[in-house]
């Protein structure tokens, strides 16, 4: 990840590009949406385009999944088909990171999170994701865990298996190859 969070003209028209070119190829994700009012928005916001590249460059495939009309902000999900390559191999958060004396994974999901300005999904968020396509097929995702959860030691991931979204609790310092996290970003 890099140091700035500015791109240059060039990166950014090349990403928007990218943005633009998967928004028009999967138009059911956002129904009712203009590229041209999302677009508007982007340019208008340099660093929420440094967060999408982010969430591009390690593979979570950003695209436009809503619309908040209370906020007035478009809604970018990561929707990659598996969980994104570049965050996966990570434990939950700081203290589950801290907590581990051996083999430690070279991050958490809630700090890589946060460097890149993004949300980790919630349950809810990710049940709403897997309505717009099927997502997570031999991966899992980390998502939000209820400090109820936390404090126990436990941390909650989802996956989708046998044509149905399920929700699992692990604890919070373990890392798995095949799990990472999608992220969601408000523009």
């Amino acid at each position: 990840m890099g140091n700035t969070k500015e791109l240059s003209p060039e990166h950014r028209e090349e990403l928007i590009k990218v943005l633009k070119n998967r928004f028009e190829k999967n138009m059911p994700r956002h129904k009712g949406i203009d590229w041209a009012k999302v677009q508007a928005k982007l340019e208008a916001k340099a660093e929420k385009l440094w967060s999408l590249d982010e969430m591009e460059s390690t593979g979570g495939e950003p695209d436009v999944i809503g619309y908040d009309e209370k906020t007035g902000e478009y809604l970018f999900c990561d929707c990659a088909p598996e969980s994104p390559k570049g965050r996966r191999s990570l434990c939950y958060d700081r203290d589950a990171w801290e907590s581990r004396k051996e083999f430690k994974p070279e991050n958490n999901v809630v700090d890589v999170a946060a460097e890149m300005g993004i949300e980790l999904l919630t349950e809810d968020q990710y049940r709403a994701l897997q309505e717009l396509g099927k997502f997570d097929l031999k991966t899992s995702s980390w998502v939000k865990t209820p400090a109820e959860i936390r404090k126990h030691g436990g941390a909650i991931f989802c996956d989708r298996r046998y044509e149905h979204v399920f929700m699992y609790h692990n604890g919070a310092e373990s890392y798995y190859a095949a799990r990472g996290f999608r992220g969601l970003l408000r523009v």
